[in-house]
């Protein structure tokens, strides 16, 4: 038996190859491909790219192409660290997705059913790099779009759509996340401008975003107002949230605001009350929805060419009957998944879409996704549980989209408030019986 003791004994018994950097995956594990070398998509078993516009196939060709190319190779090195990879964000920009429906202003004015497939298509690949384009895209410059004055969209919005400068989006506070209108973030109007006093929590690309678009309320009409704030104003402070198990390249943050001075020109003239925030939540939750769907395509491509790789007594694992019934199951999940979100899209194009079909699309595509993961989990054995396989980091990539954006149960209940006319948010008030 040996001891370490005090007398530094440890650094005598360690092996001549303990410090040596781990063999590269092909090596390692040869008879399997490594999610570095992307597969193709054989997850469109009944050929919804036909349902897409010749320009909806464009795009999602050219965003697939872009993945596979320049995030596929590194997003398990950055995944492992929890850092993003800055030097990709050119590549990102020139895809031409940033600012998704928005029209004018330097943006791709693409259709919501073309930036679902986009955000579809990022996320088969990097579920982290779909949360940053989100983020950026479908709430900071939506924002801006929809809330913002002409002078602001003007300012602000060609260099957001190049990817030049980066948006966030701070809505969620310590206290107040699914009950996200009783923020407690307060802005007070001073001469020029307002005076923004707070904190809010889990915010993506804050540590680096150079605008930050912050919720308050207004402490002379008690509503909630928007603010875009500028990276380093004076009494602002964004600070890493470590440790976590999901979507570890995406930055978030603890934000402080303590006498934050915001002029008036930054103020969003179309935030006046918190349903003001509703019309940007309702295509956020649409993206939303697409993100699970993409990372599904990708668990079931990876176990699709993993199985049929990966030889076990003396037989591929495809062979194997338990395995072809599991990966018809994902398979199955997908089609229906892309069939709600592709509806949902058409809902929303149409003028039709309400905020209860949003809430059900985003709960139960979620929860169909992590069925997917579990089950893809299963497929891959021992490698189910490396990052490099894709699956484990998708498994826990979707844990916080589970989350986000509503949780499972609070879009439950916005749709089950619609459907019956009953709103069930706040404890039963207790019986007189």
């Amino acid at each position: 038996m040996i001891a370490y003791g005090i007398d530094n004994t440890e650094k005598k018994v360690k092996s001549s190859y303990f410090d040596l950097p781990a063999m590269d995956m092909s090596e390692a594990f040869p008879q399997a491909t490594p999610a570095s070398k992307f597969p193709p998509c054989t997850s469109d078993y009944y050929h919804f790219n036909d349902l897409l516009t010749p320009e909806e196939q464009a795009i999602r060709k050219k965003v697939r192409e872009c993945m596979e190319k320049e995030v596929a190779p590194i997003m398990t090195e950055y995944w492992e660290k929890a850092e993003f990879p800055f030097h990709i964000v050119p590549k990102l920009g020139a895809m031409g997705v940033a600012g998704g429906s928005i029209k004018g202003y330097g943006c791709p004015g693409l259709s919501i059913t073309a930036n679902a497939v986009a955000t579809a298509e990022i996320a088969r690949v990097d579920a982290s790099t779909s949360t940053f384009i989100l983020v950026h895209s479908s709430l900071g410059m939506l924002t801006i779009a929809l809330c913002g004055s002409e002078a602001q969209k003007q300012q602000y919005l060609p260099s957001l759509a190049q990817l030049k400068t980066v948006a966030c989006w701070a809505l969620t506070e310590p206290d107040n996340g699914s009950d996200a209108s009783g923020l407690r973030t307060t802005a007070t109007k001073v001469d020029g401008g307002w005076i923004i006093e707070g904190q809010k929590r889990w915010i993506g690309n804050s540590t680096f975003a150079d605008l930050l678009l912050i919720f308050a309320r207004n402490t002379t009409t008690n509503q909630i107002n928007g603010f875009i704030v500028k990276k380093d104003a004076p009494g602002l402070k964004a600070t890493k949230i470590p440790n976590k198990i999901g979507l570890r390249m995406v930055q978030n943050g603890d934000i402080l605001l303590q006498n934050v001075f915001v002029p008036d020109e930054d103020r969003l003239p179309g935030v006046n009350s918190f349903q003001d925030t509703s019309k940007v939540l309702a295509v956020s939750r649409v993206m939303v929805a697409w993100q699970p769907i993409g990372i599904s395509m990708g668990i079931y491509d990876m176990c699709h060419r993993y199985l049929k790789e990966r030889k076990q007594f003396g037989a591929p694992l495809a062979a194997f009957q338990l395995n072809q019934q599991k990966l018809v199951q994902m398979l199955g999940n997908v089609q229906a998944m892309f069939l709600m979100g592709w509806r949902l899209c058409k809902l929303y194009e149409s003028g039709q879409m309400t905020p209860g079909q949003a809430s059900l699309g985003k709960a139960w595509i979620t929860s169909k996704a992590r069925e997917t993961a579990s089950l893809g989990r299963e497929l891959l054995g021992g490698n189910g549980i490396l990052a490099d396989f894709l699956v484990a980091k998708a498994f826990c990539d979707l844990e916080p989209i589970y989350t986000y954006e509503g949780t499972y149960d609070i879009n439950t209940l916005v749709t089950g408030r619609e459907v019956t006319g009953l709103a069930a948010f706040k404890p039963a008030t207790r019986s007189r019986l």
